[in-house]
C-alpha cells in the first residue's frame, strides 16, 4: 500500500475518560466530531471525499498516474495489491476464453459482424494466457482509493471535478464512495484496511506502471552540469537549449550566489561551444572576462567603444529594416527623454524619418549602405522644426548630444563582437544612464545575432531591473525574449530586485517566456510573491528561506528539484 499523509486516529468514549480520570494520546489526536454524510464526511472543520477507481485505460506508460501523483491540491491516495495464484486465474481464463470464442463463433454463424470490443479481449487473454503459462507474469487484484480533503463544501465539490477531469484525461473511470465515506476514509489512512474492496485484475506489468515514482531527475545524456538534486542526490546535468526555447530567468536575494552561480553556468557553456555575451552593470564578470581570452567592452565617457543606435543592417536587410528600426528609436527616446505626449510621439516619428531622410537613407534596401546619422542629427532636425513643442524636445536631447553625456551615443560604431565571450561593462556610468546603455547595447546585439552564422548563444543581463523599470525598455526585453529562440539565442535574466520585477507585466511576461527558472535563497519580503507567481507549496516556500548560498529550486519545462550549485576547485579559483 503507498499512500501520503495520516490523519488523527478516532475518538475515546466519554465515559472512559471520566470513569480513569486520565487523557491519553488519543483524547489529545481525536477530532472534537465526526459527521458522516451519504457524499462525504466532516471531520471537525474539514471535508473529505473519497473516490474509488473502476476503469482504467487499456495502454499505459510508466508513470502514467503522475497527473494524479502531482496534483495541484493535497490528496490522500492509496493503493492494495494483493497477489493472485496463478492456477486460479489460469482456469478462470480459460472459462473466459471459451465464453468468448463460443460469442465470435455464434455472431459468425448468425451472419452478424463480430464485436471488436470481444475481439480485442480474446486477443488480450490468448496473450495473458501465454505469459502466465511460462511464469514470466504474475496475477494481482489492485485497489485504488482517492480522498479529496476541502476547508469548505464548495471547495470539495470544485476539487472533485477538477480530480475527475484529470483522471479522464488519462482515461481512468472513478466513482464517489457514495453511502460508504467512512469506509473509503478509512482505506485512505496508513493502516493498511481496505474497507472498500473495490478490486482490478492485473498483471505484473501493468501494475509496475501504477506505481507513483513521479522522478525529480534532470539527468540527460547532453549539456552541462547545474548541480546537485537535493532529492535524490543525482546529478542535474540540462541542455536548455533542448527546451521550448532556451531563455532562463535567475531570481534572488544579494549575497544568494546569483554571479557565481551565472560566472559558472557561463564558463561551462564556453567549454560546449557555446558564444556567451553579457550586459555588466556592475563590472563584476571583468576578471573572468580577462581569464577566458574573452573581450571586455566598457561603456563610458572616456571609453573607446562606440555603437550608434542609428546603425541600420547592411548586410542582407530585412524589407522592413528601417520602420523597424525606427520603432526600436522611438522606445529608445522615451527611456531617454521620458513620457511623451500622443502628440509629442508623432512629432517624433516625423523627425526620425526626416533625420534617416537628410542621411540620404530610404524605405529602399539599397540606401542602407549610406552612413547612419547620429543622435545630434535628430536634434538638429527639433531645432529646425522652430516649434515650441520641438525646442522643448529637442532640450531633452541636449545632455547626450552637448551635455555631459555627449561621448558616449553620439559617435559612429567601431566595435564589432568577435570573441567568443564577449562582456559590455557599464559600471561607469551614472545610473540614469545605465538602461539607455542596456537598451542601445541590446538593440545592437539583436543586429548582430540576426545578421550573423546561425549557432548557439547565451545573452545575460545582469540586473534586468534597471530595464524592467522603464515600460519601453522592458516591453523590448521582452519581446527580445519571444524572439530570441528563431536565432538560436538564449536570454539569461537576472535580478535580486524580485517582487519589484514581478510586479510588473513585463517582468512576469520575460520568466513566463523562460523555460528555465532558477530561484536562489530569497528575503521574507519576496518569497510570497515568489510562491504566489511559480505556485510554490508551503515547504518549497521554507526551503528558500532556509536555502544556504547557492541553493534553490531549478524549474526545467514541467519538472523542478530543488539543488545545490557545485563547482570543482579549478573553477572556483578561475571564477573567484
Amino acid at each position: 500500500m503507498a499512500n501520503n499523509q495520516a490523519t488523527p486516529g478516532g475518538p475515546q468514549s466519554v465515559a472512559n475518560v471520566l470513569a480513569t480520570g486520565t487523557v491519553g494520546i488519543k483524547d489529545l489526536l481525536a477530532p472534537s466530531f465526526v459527521e458522516v454524510d451519504f457524499t462525504h464526511l466532516k471531520i471537525d472543520e474539514k471535508f473529505y471525499r473519497t473516490l474509488y477507481v473502476v476503469g482504467y485505460p487499456r495502454y499505459v506508460a510508466a508513470n502514467w498516474l503522475y497527473s494524479l501523483i502531482t496534483f495541484d491540491h493535497p490528496l490522500y491516495i492509496s493503493m492494495y495489491i494483493y497477489p493472485t495464484e496463478s492456477k486460479s486465474v489460469l482456469d478462470e481464463l480459460k472459462r473466459k476464453i471459451a465464453e468468448m470464442e463460443a460469442t465470435i463463433e455464434s455472431d459468425v454463424k448468425a451472419g452478424k459482424v463480430v464485436d471488436p470490443t470481444v475481439q480485442v479481449a480474446l486477443d488480450d487473454a490468448f496473450a495473458l494466457q501465454a505469459e502466465l503459462a511460462k511464469g514470466s507474469e504474475r496475477f494481482f487484484q489492485f485497489g485504488l482509493y482517492i480522498t479529496i480533503p476541502a476547508d469548505t463544501k464548495e471547495e470539495l465539490e470544485t476539487i472533485t471535478k477538477e480530480v475527475d477531469s484529470s483522471l479522464s484525461s488519462i482515461l481512468v473511470i472513478a466513482k464517489q464512495a457514495i453511502l460508504e465515506m467512512e469506509e473509503g476514509f478509512k482505506s485512505t489512512l496508513p493502516m493498511f484496511s481496505d474497507k472498500l474492496s473495490v478490486w482490478r485484475n492485473m498483471d505484473t506489468t501493468s501494475l509496475a506502471t501504477t506505481f507513483p515514482f513521479a522522478t525529480a531527475s534532470l539527468t540527460r545524456n547532453e549539456g552541462i552540469l547545474y548541480g546537485i538534486n537535493q532529492h535524490d542526490g543525482s546529478l542535474i546535468i540540462f541542455d536548455r537549449f533542448t527546451l521550448e526555447n532556451a531563455n532562463s530567468v535567475i531570481l534572488g536575494k544579494s549575497g544568494g550566489g546569483k554571479s557565481f552561480f551565472v560566472k559558472l553556468e557561463a564558463l561551462r557553456l564556453l567549454m560546449m561551444d557555446v558564444d556567451v555575451i553579457i550586459i555588466d552593470p556592475e563590472n563584476e564578470y571583468r576578471k573572468l572576462t580577462e581569464t577566458m581570452g574573452g573581450e571586455f567592452v566598457v561603456f563610458s565617457t572616456t571609453s573607446q567603444y562606440k555603437i550608434n543606435p542609428f546603425d541600420l543592417t547592411k548586410d542582407h536587410p530585412e524589407p522592413d529594416e528601417l520602420s523597424n528600426k525606427i520603432l526600436a528609436l522611438h522606445s529608445l527616446m522615451r527611456v531617454i527623454m521620458g513620457d511623451l505626449t500622443p502628440a509629442q510621439d508623432a512629432l517624433l516619428d516625423r523627425a526620425l524619418v526626416l533625420t534617416y531622410r537628410e542621411a540620404g537613407i530610404t524605405q529602399d534596401p539599397a540606401t542602407f549602405t549610406n552612413e547612419a546619422p547620429l543622435l545630434e542629427d535628430l536634434y538638429k532636425i527639433f531645432n529646425g522644426m522652430e516649434t515650441p513643442e520641438a525646442k522643448e524636445m529637442a532640450g531633452r536631447l541636449e545632455k547626450f548630444v552637448m551635455g555631459s553625456a555627449s561621448g558616449i551615443f553620439n559617435q559612429k560604431s567601431n566595435f564589432d563582437i568577435k570573441n567568443h565571450f564577449t562582456v559590455f561593462g557599464i559600471r561607469d556610468l551614472e545610473e540614469n544612464l545605465r538602461p539607455v546603455a542596456m537598451y542601445i547595447v541590446l538593440d545592437y546585439i539583436w543586429n548582430v545575432v540576426r545578421r550573423g552564422e546561425p549557432k548557439k548563444r547565451v545573452l545575460i543581463v545582469d540586473e534586468a531591473w534597471y530595464l524592467i523599470k522603464h515600460k519601453d525598455s522592458g516591453a523590448y526585453l521582452h519581446n527580445f525574449a519571444k524572439r530570441a529562440r528563431k536565432y538560436h539565442l538564449g536570454l539569461t535574466t537576472i535580478t535580486q530586485d524580485v517582487e519589484d520585477f514581478l510586479a510588473t507585466d513585463e517582468g512576469k511576461a520575460i520568466v513566463t517566456n523562460s523555460s528555465l527558472q532558477i530561484i536562489l535563497k530569497q528575503s521574507t519580503a519576496a518569497v510570497d510573491k515568489i510562491t504566489e507567481t511559480f505556485y510554490l507549496t508551503g515547504g518549497e516556500k521554507h526551503f528558500l528561506l532556509s536555502a544556504g548560498v547557492g541553493e534553490g529550486l531549478f524549474f526545467a519545462g514541467q519538472s523542478h528539484v530543488g539543488f545545490r550549485g557545485i563547482a570543482s576547485d579549478d573553477e572556483r579559483g578561475l571564477i573567484e
